[in-house]
């Protein structure tokens, strides 16, 4: 990632009295966790090769109030989810594209009654889109002959109904892709869902991202996808806790499609 990635955001849009075509919502993980920045700047690469002129809200983005409202909180959730939607609404934004099915499910589903309504796309449907369209093309076989297997993110998948748009990415890169037993509309969790991220698991034999790791051992990989930076990070401790990760990689969609473009 050697190479400037040009971010404006909606205030410099408007100085211009510019509409983007899009607005990416970049979210907490993507905004603060170093693991998932490296998704936020794939995607950016993506975005900037596909000459999408898109926009991030930058220091006027704030939490989609997502973990807030999983946790109970609805007081909290919407005091965030308003001031999001009067920041939103002010820049008159149409359609959002988010790497995090978090605040894509957040965003599409919950903001509505609020007064909030928007477009609202996964990362891995807009890439769909803009390869579709013939706006980007992924060239290179650099992960020709690898092993993945990609594990559904509970609200882009069960949530949302989106299982394929992940998968129609995967096949692009050539490489083999293996169905875990339990996938789709049968994909077990990775255990961060529903706030349980930002707390101690349960008493019990196993922590769930261990059982997903085993899940996903069984097909041996080379390289477990994900679509969701907290999964990316269930998944990676998954991998750590069970020693491979010598072995294995866990990369996000994003990754994947902005490496097979470097060849």
């Amino acid at each position: 990632m050697g190479e400037l990635l040009k971010v404006p955001t909606m205030a410099d849009y408007m100085a211009e009295g510019k509409q983007p075509e899009v607005l990416f919502w970049v979210g907490s993980a993507g905004s603060f966790d170093d693991r998932a920045k490296k998704i936020t700047k794939a995607f950016v690469k993506i975005l900037n090769k596909a000459d999408v002129d898109f926009a991030v809200l930058g220091t006027e983005e704030s939490c989609t109030g997502d973990v807030a409202k999983r946790a109970g909180n609805e007081f909290l959730f919407q005091m965030q989810a308003l001031m999001n939607i009067e920041v939103l609404n002010a820049y008159e934004v149409k359609k959002i594209v988010t790497c995090d099915p978090h605040s894509f499910n957040c965003l599409k589903n919950e903001y509505p009654n609020l007064g909030g309504t928007y477009e609202v796309l996964h990362h891995t449907q807009f890439i769909k889109e803009l390869i579709e369209s013939g706006r980007f093309k992924v060239e290179g076989g650099v992960y020709k002959g690898k092993r993945i297997t990609f594990h559904d993110p509970c609200y882009l998948g069960r949530a949302n109904n989106e299982y394929d748009a992940p998968r129609a990415l995967l096949k692009t890169t050539k490489a083999d892709i293996v169905e875990m037993k339990r996938h789709k509309s049968t994909g077990l969790c990775c255990g961060a869902g529903g706030a349980q991220m930002f707390k101690e698991p349960e008493k019990g034999d196993m922590d769930v991202n261990v059982l997903r790791t085993e899940d996903a051992l069984k097909t041996n990989p080379n390289i477990i996808a994900t679509g969701c930076p907290y999964c990316n990070t269930m998944m990676t401790d998954g991998v750590k806790a069970k020693e491979k990760e010598a072995d294995i990689s866990v990369l996000d969609i994003a990754e994947l499609i902005a490496n097979s473009e470097e060849l």
